[in-house]
Order: structure tokens, then C-alpha cells, then sequence
């Protein structure tokens, strides 16, 4: 099991451990549940509670990052944004050291691998769809950011770098043009094409494997729920009518301009 690129997580054959499905389903439903949940505390409506306001009924009503920067400034919406980041990449953190070593039953497929995605995929649902709020989420853009970097982070040490690059990029994007949607949304499928990449390494010799497919239907999937909760987002952009986030503005401490 040899991938160049990801050496920092490659181990001798002699030290991977076999798990079959009956030894790891209740693991899976586990993770799966108690990632929702976590995905399911919004930062944004603790912020905004503690300042005696409902979070949706201020800005555009979307209890994320930024509008809680629009609302409250940049470094109110940085604290937002750093918590729900974590959020996203903390449990695939987790699942990551307790089934580092393992490979699926028959396979060379890491099962870390496919738990990292399930666990950040559940996460993300959590956050756009939480049972807490009624169902009324965030759009997951943070928390799916922070799953890709960790999970990077977890292949090698490297990808750190491109991480940090990436990140940099939504940024400018968004100084640029405003547009803060647009900008995440290619922040999340870039460093997906970028794991995409990595999966593929790992899986070279089990590509038709179903948890070979399985992982790398998670990264699809993760991209399929980012963009399908901002569906409305996409449609204002393409009609002209998409909030604007000024990254100036909100440094200076006043609101972002919002084209309603």
C-alpha cells in the first residue's frame, strides 16, 4: 500500500488491521447519529442569541458565517467561522485515529478513509437541516471547509499547504467580487478534487470496490448538499440580485452591502 504523495499516512502491509462490515456497522450508524447532533449546534444562533436577536429574522436570515459578519462585524464572524470549521473537521478527526491502520475486510481501502466523509457528510446535514432549529439551518459551507482541511491534513502534512493556499484563493475571490456564495462554493469542490485525487492514489488497485466507491460518493455527496443549500444563492447571483460581502466594510467594522 504505497501512494507517494500521501507517504505520511502509508504503512507496511504487516500492520494493517482487517475489519469486516459486522464488526463496524454500529460504529457507523454511531458516528453517524452523534455527527448530525454535532452538526446540529449552530454557533450562529448562540452568537446572535446572546445578543438578544433571533438569527432569522436579522440580514438575509441565514444563520452562517456571513451573515453573522454582515450583522455583527468581521471579527464576530470569524469566531463563527472558526467554531463551525472545527465542527466539520473535529469528528473526522477523531474517526480518523481510532481506525487509522484498519482497512476493509478483502481490500487495501483505508477504512478511515470512507468514516472521515461519513462522519463530516452527517455533520454538514446536521448543520444545514438540524432538528434543533426546525430543520432551518446554515448552508455548511465552514464546517465542510473545516472537513476537507482536516482530512487533508490527515493524508500528509503537505496538504496543509494547499489547504492554506485554497483558503486564501476564497478569500480574494471574495474581496474581489463580492461574492461570498460563488467564492465557498469553489473553495469546498476544489479541495474535494483535491481529496478526489488522493482517494484514487489510495484506491488505484480497488477502484471498483464498493467502499472504494463508497468514499469517494461522500465527496460527491458533500458537494451535492453545499450546493443544493444555496440553490436560492445561485439563482440571485445569476439574476443579478446576490447579497454583496465587503470584505473592506466588514474590517472597518460596518455592515457588507447587501443588494436585496
Amino acid at each position: 500500500m504505497q501512494f507517494d504523495l500521501v507517504e505520511g499516512l502509508s504503512q507496511p502491509a504487516s500492520e494493517l488491521h482487517p475489519l469486516s462490515l459486522s464488526d463496524l456497522w454500529y460504529w457507523l450508524i454511531l458516528m453517524a447519529v452523534v455527527s448530525y447532533f454535532i452538526g446540529c449546534f449552530s454557533t450562529a444562533a448562540l452568537i446572535a442569541k446572546a445578543r438578544h436577536k433571533d438569527v432569522h429574522k436579522i440580514g438575509s436570515g441565514n444563520p452562517g458565517t456571513m451573515n453573522i459578519s454582515r450583522e455583527f462585524g468581521l471579527k464576530v464572524g470569524f469566531l463563527n467561522f472558526v467554531v463551525d470549521f472545527c465542527k466539520g473537521g473535529l469528528p473526522a478527526l477523531a474517526s480518523y485515529f481510532i481506525f487509522r491502520g484498519y482497512v476493509f475486510e478483502g481490500t487495501d481501502v483505508p477504512v478511515s478513509d470512507f468514516t472521515r466523509f461519513l462522519c463530516g457528510v452527517f455533520v454538514v446535514a446536521g448543520h444545514i437541516w438540524p432538528v434543533t432549529m426546525k430543520f432551518k439551518g446554515g448552508k455548511g459551507i465552514a464546517s465542510s471547509l473545516g472537513l476537507c482541511c482536516f482530512s487533508l491534513a490527515c493524508d500528509s502534512p503537505w496538504n496543509i499547504l494547499i489547504t492554506l493556499g485554497v483558503l486564501l484563493f476564497v478569500l480574494l475571490f471574495i474581496a474581489i467580487t463580492e461574492c461570498g456564495s460563488m467564492g465557498s462554493l469553489l473553495g469546498v469542490s476544489a479541495l474535494s478534487v483535491w481529496q478526489g485525487v488522493i482517494f484514487y492514489l489510495h484506491f488505484e488497485t480497488d477502484l471498483l470496490n464498493g467502499w472504494a466507491i463508497a468514499s469517494l460518493l461522500s465527496l460527491a455527496v458533500l458537494n451535492f448538499l453545499t450546493w443544493f443549500a444555496h440553490r436560492k444563492n445561485l439563482v440571485r447571483l445569476f439574476a443579478g440580485e446576490e447579497h454583496h460581502t465587503s470584505v473592506k466594510k466588514l474590517s472597518k467594522g460596518k455592515r457588507g452591502t447587501q443588494n436585496m
